[in-house]
């Protein structure tokens, strides 16, 4: 088993049945915080797993849920547990005999955290899809990018925050309510739900006369020129945001811009040829000499860095938002906690005999 958790979630009890993507990413925010993880592995996929970050904090127990007295050991697990979360595509879980009316039957406490993509109801419930078709469908992916085709962005927007991030939410909130009734339920998340959810702010400006449909036309999607990133004369890029008037002045007088760039930037007309004075600004200086001058100001102005750079970042070092397990650089649990301290835990190389995994939650 894992060392000991230290976190608000400590004493809590999950199942995981292992997946891809965003449930071991939400599993991960579980152990992180404290709460006892197991994961149940098919066999043949343990060795397989390649995730020894998003893994990290619980031990893998193998069981062939297709054998019932292996699928009946897990259930009984599955009666000790707190919450459960699982990412198979709709009826998977119910035809192994773990679906959530046999176990909320056996365990009425249980929350049951149901991780997909098109959720488990719809017309497209049962397809198969990824990140960049549930943000498709949400008005996401075409307000992303440049003029011409979409960008997808990673899939930070669909599986990690429109999946993981408001299944993690929608569990402790059920968690909240089954501490207070007893009674547990389904917690249905769905990516393609979740990231219209991460759209309001798009769809208020929207409803306000206030969005264009084309990209980079907008304050936040890099149509603005003072909300977006320019080349520097070492080939490096900066990152700007100084949206307020006040912040702009900073950034308007550091760069050397006429003054008539505030009468210039209130009218989105004018918004390329401001661009390209900026730019054409920009450009005369390496980085290093920008980053000198406005990165500690109110001027908003940040440096675009690569994975390695960012955990070498004095900000972040400063922070500690990264850590070292395994030997692996990994970002740290997040956000922090002044009186029950988070921990990222190893995840033991060795599988766990199912037996003693149902010994220790028995005990």
């Amino acid at each position: 088993m894992t060392k000991p958790a230290t976190g608000p979630l400590a004493g809590l009890r999950v199942v995981e049945f292992v997946g891809l993507g965003p449930a071991p990413f939400a599993a991960m925010q579980f152990a992180d915080m404290g709460a006892d993880v197991i994961r149940i592995a098919r066999p043949e996929a343990t060795p397989k797993i390649p995730d020894p970050i998003s893994g990290r904090g619980r031990p893998t127990v193998e069981a062939d849920l297709k054998d019932p007295v292996q699928a009946e050991m897990v259930r009984t697990l599955c009666d000790s547990a707190d919450a459960l979360i699982e990412g198979f595509r709709p009826a998977v879980m119910e035809r192994l005999g773990l679906g959530p009316d046999v176990l909320l039957e056996r365990n009425p406490r249980l929350v049951y955290g149901r991780m997909t993509g098109w959720g488990q109801t719809g017309p497209l419930a049962t397809h198969a899809g990824h990140d960049i078709n549930y943000i498709a469908i949400s008005g996401a992916l075409a307000a992303i990018g440049p003029a011409g085709h979409p960008v997808p962005p990673l899939n930070l927007v669909g599986d990690f925050g429109g999946g993981a991030m408001f299944l993690v939410s929608g569990m402790l909130a059920a968690l909240l309510s089954a501490q207070r009734t007893g009674t547990g339920q389904v917690v249905d998340a769905a990516i393609c739900d979740g990231t219209v959810q991460l759209m309001t702010m798009a769809y208020d400006l929207a409803s306000a006369g206030q969005w264009q449909p084309q990209r980079a036309a907008n304050l936040l999607d890099g149509g603005a020129p003072y909300y977006c990133t320019y080349e520097c004369a070492d080939g490096r890029h900066i990152a700007i945001g100084p949206i307020e008037p006040q912040f702009f002045e900073l950034f308007r007088q550091a760069i050397g811009l006429d003054d008539t760039a505030h009468a210039l930037r209130a009218d989105r007309r004018n918004w390329p040829a401001l661009k390209d004075e900026i730019a054409a600004l920009i450009i005369r200086r390496p980085s290093s000499e920008w980053l000198a001058l406005l990165e500690h100001s109110d001027a908003c102005v940040s440096p675009v860095l690569d994975l390695h750079e960012a955990a070498q970042h004095p900000h972040l070092t400063a922070r500690k938002s990264f850590v070292q397990l395994n030997g692996l650089t990994q970002p740290a649990p997040t956000p922090r906690f002044s009186g029950t301290p988070t921990e990222a835990r190893a995840r033991p190389r060795e599988v766990l005999p199912l037996a003693e995994a149902l010994r220790a939650w028995s005990g």
